[in-house]
């Protein structure tokens, strides 16, 4: 089971940036393809960015050009740097292997 902490989240005014950081356990990490989803009030949870072993990365549409998946395998630690963030990017922010899923970041954009 990989721990997974999420830190970095915080109240931003629109057209703010943010970045989250996820650190995670274990001496495997290089080998996970780490995500970022999202839920918002009401919602349901939705992927945000991916990003390969490799650096292979993948995103919503709804955040391409915004917001930029990073990785730093030596660290253990993705990275999720958010620009232009607008309302609507409001949500708790969970980082994830897919199976182990952090306790999330609250992100809320607003004035």
């Amino acid at each position: 089971q990989v721990q997974l902490v999420e830190s970095g989240g915080g109240l931003v005014q629109p057209g703010g940036s943010l970045k989250l950081s996820c650190a995670a356990s274990g001496s495997m990490f290089s080998l996970y393809v780490m995500s970022w989803y999202r839920q918002a009030p009401g919602k349901q949870r939705e992927l945000v960015a991916q990003i390969t072993g490799g650096g292979t990365t993948n995103y919503a549409d709804s955040v391409k050009g915004r917001f930029t998946i990073s990785r730093d395998n030596a660290k253990n630690t993705v990275y999720l740097q958010m620009n232009s963030l607008k309302p609507e990017d409001t949500a708790v922010y969970y980082c994830t292997t897919l199976r182990d899923w952090g306790q999330g970041t609250q992100v809320t954009v607003s004035s």
